[in-house]
Parts: structure tokens; C-alpha cells; sequence
């Protein structure tokens, strides 16, 4: 991953202040480095309007005293089947245009939220349990058809339709963020923190959250889950690699269709004229 100026100082500041509160606490430590683990990198960098979102109907909703910031397109030719894009960690909404405006010309009423501390939205940090809460509060609101999300979206949304998330129909996993573990573990070795302090930081999500780490699985959460998926996966995803998906497509669902791709990587596979045409394809059966 390549780094801003910006962005390798703002991760050198924190790692000398974590540093400096585990000679104190190793538990002060490990909060201190989940706040870090939940900030997204690049802030809340001010990005011009994409045009297609400025003909959009303007949306907010409330979550833990926070103002989230949405929008909603209805297409004259509307199906009147819903569905919700949701990014992924240290993006936005803007970000999924290409896919929000397929949708729309599909004929699909296509909504979109920036998660609490990303894009237009208010807040600092954002989890996956968070997260997934927030999708539920938008479903109770609009009453969804589908979902489609990508990277730690789409673990959201599987822990959201785990809890309920009754009524959605179909659910579309644009690279998911497949492993909580795995996401740590690139986590120690981005920041090289001591490898000693990784069971601190398990303990302190523990208690955090109510679960262990292994909770927070695309992996174990897509097995209660009822609904209709379409997983999306490329095979050179380095962020999310493609291995952590093997033990899932061994299990042969009945409600889970695979699509692969190669050479896509994480982000562009999103914006992919085949990505998007399966997708489209797969909300209309």
C-alpha cells in the first residue's frame, strides 16, 4: 500500500504515542491501537462531486448521536426493487459511482450512505459490528431489496443479515473483508508493532465487543445466513487474498454463487464491465 506524506506521518505520530502508553498499560496499549485499527488512514479528505450524485435525492440518518450522510436515486423505468451500495474501510460513497450508476440505468432504486468517519459523514472511527448495526438501521428505514457491498461492507452486511435483516432478498459480496484475523495480523506487520501485543488487542476486542476475534468471519457468519449471495472475489487481491475463501467455497452452499476474476486486485474490481454485468444480472434473475 503507498502511503501519503500526510498519511506516514499521521501513522508514525500515533505508533510513538502508542508506544509510549504501553510502558504505562499494556491495556491502554491495545485501546489505544484498536482507535487506530478503526481510523481510516486518509481522514476525511474534502473530494469534489461526482456530477451523478448531484442528481441524487439527499438523505441523513442517525446513528449513536452521529448524522450519516446518504443518497437515493429512483430511475423512471424503477423495478421498485431497492438496493443498498455499501463501500469499504477508508473510502466512500463517491467511490462507488461506476456501480451506483449501473445500477440505475438497470432499473434498480439505488441508495448509498457514507459510514460514520468516512466521506460526508460524521464521526472519527468505524467497526465492523458498528457497521453492520448502521445497515440494519438503513434496511428498518427503506426496506431493502439488496445489498451490495464491498471489502469490510461486505463483512458488515453478513453480520447484519446473521442478526435479521429480514425482507432482503439477495446479498452480492464485492471482495470482503473475509478474515478479521488476517486483517490484524497485516495490521502488525504494516505498523511492525511487537507480535507479543497481538493477544492483548484479541482480549480488548473481546471485551469490547461481547465476541472473540473469530467472530468477525465472512467465513462463519455466511453459514447462518439465508439469504440469496453472490460472492466476488479476484484471485490477486492482496488486501483480502483470495485464499481466505477456499474453506468457504469447499462448503458448497446452496444459497452462495462464486464469481472470480483475475488480475483485478481489490479496488478495481468493483468498476469491472463483466463485475458489473454479473452483478446486474444476478439482482434481475
Amino acid at each position: 500500500m503507498k502511503l501519503s506524506k500526510k498519511q506516514r506521518l499521521f501513522i508514525q505520530l500515533y505508533k510513538t504515542k502508542f508506544r509510549a502508553i504501553s510502558l504505562i498499560s499494556k491495556r491502554k496499549a491495545a485501546e489505544s491501537l484498536f482507535t487506530l485499527f478503526c481510523t481510516p488512514y486518509s481522514g476525511k479528505p474534502k473530494r469534489k462531486i461526482p456530477p451523478f450524485f448531484k442528481k441524487a435525492n439527499e438523505l441523513k440518518i442517525s446513528y449513536d448521536g452521529l448524522t450519516l450522510k446518504g443518497w437515493q436515486w429512483s430511475p423512471n423505468n424503477c423495478n421498485l426493487k431497492k438496493v443498498l451500495v455499501v463501500h469499504g474501510f477508508d473510502s466512500c460513497s463517491y467511490k462507488s459511482e461506476t456501480i451506483i450508476h449501473k445500477l440505475y440505468i438497470s432499473g434498480f432504486e439505488v441508495f448509498a450512505f457514507d459510514a460514520m468517519g468516512h466521506g460526508e459523514s460524521e464521526g472519527k472511527t468505524l467497526n465492523a459490528k458498528q457497521y453492520a448495526d448502521i445497515l440494519e438501521t438503513i434496511h428498518k428505514e427503506h426496506q431493502l431489496y439488496a445489498i451490495v457491498a464491498h471489502s469490510i461492507g461486505g463483512l458488515s452486511t453478513c453480520l447484519a443479515a446473521e442478526q435479521g435483516l429480514k425482507g432482503v432478498d439477495k446479498l452480492i459480496l464485492v471482495a470482503p473483508a473475509t478474515e478479521t484475523t488476517r486483517a490484524i495480523d497485516n495490521f502488525f506487520k504494516f505498523l511492525k508493532m511487537p507480535i507479543a501485543l497481538k493477544p492483548e488487542l484479541k482480549k480488548y476486542i473481546t471485551k469490547a465487543s461481547g465476541s472473540t476475534l473469530d467472530f468477525f468471519s465472512v467465513s462463519r457468519a455466511i453459514q447462518n445466513v439465508q439469504q440469496k449471495i453472490l460472492w466476488v472475489h479476484d484471485k490477486k487481491d492482496f488486501i483480502c487474498p483470495f485464499e481466505d475463501t477456499i474453506s468457504t467455497q469447499e462448503k458448497n452452499l446452496s444459497n452462495l454463487e462464486f464469481y472470480i476474476t483475475s488480475g483485478l486486485g481489490h479496488n478495481a474490481i468493483y468498476r469491472n464491465p463483466n463485475v458489473l454485468q454479473k452483478i446486474v444480472f444476478f439482482l434481475s434473475e
